[in-house]
């Protein structure tokens, strides 16, 4: 139904990866591979989505990066559609649904994505986690992530009380996460929603 509604399926995939991913950035091979649609219709649709304004574009690396433009004048009620209704820099996905990704990982406060996820080095990793955290569960979990996005990851994982410790004293590492573009997937208690910029 949503498809007959937009037009294309194609163009409905890729609504919902832009708008479950507000910061995020994709270069158009990765978006094939995430949507699992032939390029040249993803091509298509990015060019459409791009001549209306949903989303903005821009060369780095001799790569084209595609991300949701939130200045875009509906991109909220598009965000209600086919995000999570929640703004960029805050978890994209209801805590409980996202909390039940994470639980092998054992007691994960925090999870946010950030420096090649959405093209920002100002925090220095990829990948933050925040919490009591299973090695061999998260060995597993960075194996099979990277091998979904197809790069190596840097990542952190740090204890809840190092990491309010850190928040407290203005480390370096810490600020940089705060100040940097980022995809916050989880915040079970609120660590960053007080000090989080809207970009």
């Amino acid at each position: 139904m949503v498809e007959q509604l937009f037009g294309s399926k194609t163009r409905v995939k890729l609504l919902q990866l832009f708008y479950s991913n507000p910061n995020r950035s994709f270069f158009v091979r990765e978006i094939t591979r995430k949507i699992d649609e032939q390029i040249n219709s993803v091509r298509r649709e990015l060019s459409n989505l791009l001549s209306i304004g949903i989303i903005v574009s821009e060369n780095t690396d001799n790569k084209l990066y595609y991300e949701v433009n939130q200045k875009y004048e509906f991109y909220d009620p598009l965000l209600a559609i086919f995000g999570s209704g929640k703004k960029a820099n805050t978890v994209t996905k209801d805590a409980e649904s996202v909390d039940e990704d994470y639980k092998a990982l054992g007691k994960v406060e925090l999870v946010v994505f950030t420096g090649q996820f959405t093209r920002d080095e100002r925090a220095g990793v990829d990948l933050l986690l925040v919490g009591n955290v299973n090695k061999n569960a998260l060995d597993k979990f960075i194996t099979e992530l990277e091998a979904k996005e197809g790069k190596e990851l840097r990542y952190t994982v740090l204890s809840l009380a190092d990491f309010t410790y850190r928040q407290q004293i203005n480390d370096r590492f810490i600020s940089g996460i705060i100040e940097a573009k980022k995809q916050v997937v989880l915040d079970k208690i609120g660590l960053l929603t007080t000090v989080a910029v809207e970009k």
